[in-house]
Parts: structure tokens; sequence; C-alpha cells
């Protein structure tokens, strides 16, 4: 009998456009090698406090070529990819409407996330307010007003904190960022090299 694979955990920020480049990739790449995908929201505000960094789009120099490359990435994936009028995202609603969504249904949960990062960034919509991802959620037949109590429980609070905490005591310092049987990686340009880690065992 074949020893089941561990599955690969992504942590991402609703606010970085990385990290939804890399949500439009990592299950394929999950799937070529039977793997599947924890996908864990965190917050990069809180480890950007612990590393003495900032979002990208606020840094001289970085912002503009932020700008610039992750325009040129979503071509290159023929992916659709509108900025926001307003950068970087508050993700806290987001985030924790995802970690309700999985108490209940935890393939609802990443269909969740998959929506709220193409509203967001596919779209340039504004995600920062509950009620705003509640629309989104509505979409997939989520129930708005369970989902907005939902998101105000001390215990789904209290998940969102904890699996940040987690990330920052594994090592992860932004987003996207991956584990691969404990084997880190950062960033959406390195799903190619994770690709090749799992069809060679690693080198």
């Amino acid at each position: 009998m074949a020893t089941q694979k561990a599955p690969i955990e992504f942590y991402f920020d609703f606010a970085s456009p990385y990290g939804y480049l890399a949500s439009l990739r990592i299950d394929e790449v999950a799937a070529r090698h039977d793997r599947t995908v924890v996908w864990r929201p965190i917050l990069l505000g809180v480890i950007f406090k612990l590393t003495g960094m900032k979002a990208n789009v606020h840094q001289p120099l970085r912002g503009e070529y932020l700008r610039h490359d992750t325009a040129r990435c979503a071509r290159d994936l023929g992916v659709p990819f509108t900025f926001p009028a307003a950068m970087p995202l508050n993700p806290v609603a987001a985030s924790r409407a995802v970690y309700w969504l999985e108490i209940h249904d935890a393939r609802q949960a990443r269909a969740l996330a998959v929506a709220i990062y193409h509203a967001h960034w596919g779209e340039g919509r504004d995600l920062e307010s509950p009620s705003a991802v509640a629309d989104v959620a509505a979409t997939l037949g989520i129930d708005s007003a369970a989902l907005l109590e939902g998101i105000q429980q001390p215990d789904v609070k209290d998940r969102l904190r904890r699996e940040t905490e987690t990330a920052i005591a594994r090592g992860v310092f932004g987003a996207p960022f991956f584990l691969v049987d404990d084997e880190p990686f950062w960033g959406a340009d390195r799903l190619d090299q994770i690709d090749r880690w799992l069809a060679t065992g690693g080198w």
C-alpha cells in the first residue's frame, strides 16, 4: 500500500498580487505529483512588523517594478488582472471568511479564496469590508448573513492569529510561500522549481 503524500502548504495574503498569480497554478502543479494543497491565509502585516519590511507597493522603485511585473506576469499566464484603486488590501475580513467556511466545508473554503482573489486582482474590486467579502461569497451560494456573523466569532479570529503565528514559527516571511515536505519556497516564480523538486525528489 502506497504511503499517502503530504499536502503542499500554501501560505498567502490576499493583498499580494503574486499570491493571486500563484493561486492560479499551485493546485495544478500539485496534482501532477499526486499531491493536494492546503490553503492557509495569513497576515503579512504582522510578519512585516517582525521583519521590518513594508508592502512592496509602498517601497520606492520596488513599487513601480511590482506594478509593471505583475501585469506582465498576468499577460504571460493569460489571466485577468486589474489593479485595485486602493492598495494594499487589509485582508482580515477575507481571511477570516475562508477559515470560518473551512470549519463547515473545506472545498468551498478554497473556492471562496479563489473567488476573492479573482474579484480583487482579476476585477480590481475593493474587498476590505466584510460586506464586500460577503457579496463575493453570495455568488457561490454562501449565506451572507451567516458569513458576516461567523467572521466575528472569537474562534475564527483566533484561528487567523494562530495560523499567522505558526507560519512565522515555521520560517514564513512573505507571500506566497510554500512548504513542500518542510522544504521552503518563496514566491510565485518558484512554482516551476517546486514542480521539478516534486518530480525528482529534490536536490
